[in-house]
């Protein structure tokens, strides 16, 4: 399977949650309370993105 590299873009919200953005995929973001957690919970956000 061929591996893609995306580019987020990770901010830290007003209620301490660090969110992030997918540049190349509108609408694909998620949120989560650890920098671990964030990106386990992007790569979910972008796996449903591509393939649903």
């Amino acid at each position: 399977m061929n591996k893609k590299t995306f580019n987020i873009i990770v901010e830290e919200g007003l209620d301490g949650y660090l969110i992030s953005s997918v540049i190349e995929l509108p609408g694909c973001h998620t949120q989560a309370k650890t920098v671990d957690e964030l990106i386990e919970r992007t790569k979910e956000a972008i796996e449903l993105y591509i393939f649903d």
